[in-house]
């Protein structure tokens, strides 16, 4: 026997889940606006914020992946075995860490940056939502040695006037930055160009030039070259 049921319960019950649902939604959504911390650039003591979306050729391209199935088409999971077979290694656990060579093991919250001389560097702190001063670069043959490593799409959210009219004019501009804190503290180099802002991130690199110590002279024999002759009519 089937039992009635009022229905402005069932559209009160749907109701209230509709707007648990939507809390939800607008929670992660500010969340994750509070992760992103947007770029803070000062010139002159007027700061430009930018939000930065990182590019890579997967998001320019699009990327495939091969998968392996085992027999019944689940997806396998990328392990490796250790040497001595004792243990199996699945990805992201060799990323917390590090072995000594005595088998010790060391989190990576108690890991310190050294020098090639072997002494303790200071941790740079991240740049992320500070503001950090940049400077107008006048010699663009930096930015032409600069390792790039990352490259980021900004999406100004305040931008200085001299700041846009500078960049409008297509000078670039040369800032100290740090993702998340690290002990190696990369160069940033904010540009401008029909598509857009954009950030150049990396580190600068030296070109070694490579040459002789002697310059080799050609010696040839011109009475030889001339005594030859050459008919194109052989080949």
């Amino acid at each position: 026997m089937c039992r009635k049921v009022d229905k402005r319960l069932v559209t009160g019950l749907v109701a209230e889940r509709v707007i648990n649902l939507f809390k939800v939604i607008v929670c992660q959504f500010f969340r994750r606006r509070e992760i992103a911390k947007p770029i803070i650039l000062s010139y002159r003591n007027e700061e430009s914020r930018f939000d930065h979306r990182k590019i890579d050729r997967s998001k320019l391209y699009g990327k495939k992946r091969r998968l392996a199935l085992d027999q019944e088409g689940n997806e396998c999971q990328r392990a490796s075995l250790m040497d001595d077979g004792s243990l199996i290694l699945k990805s992201g656990m060799t990323a917390q860490g590090y072995f000594t060579t005595n088998d010790k093991w060391i989190p990576n919250k108690d890991l310190i940056g050294l020098d090639l001389d072997g002494k303790p560097l200071d941790l740079k702190p991240s740049t992320l939502g500070v503001a950090t001063e940049m400077e107008l670069q006048e010699q663009l043959e930096d930015l032409a040695d600069l390792s790039v490593g990352s490259i980021y799409s900004l999406e100004p959210i305040e931008l200085a006037d001299e700041t846009k009219s500078l960049l409008d004019s297509g000078c670039v501009f040369r800032f100290p930055f740090n993702y998340r804190a690290d002990y190696n503290e990369e160069t940033g180099y904010l540009l401008k160009n029909r598509e857009g802002y954009f950030a150049l991130i990396g580190n600068p690199s030296t070109s070694e030039w490579a040459e002789l110590e002697q310059i080799a002279v050609e010696d040839f024999d011109e009475n030889l070259i001339e005594e030859e002759d050459i008919d194109f009519e052989m080949f």
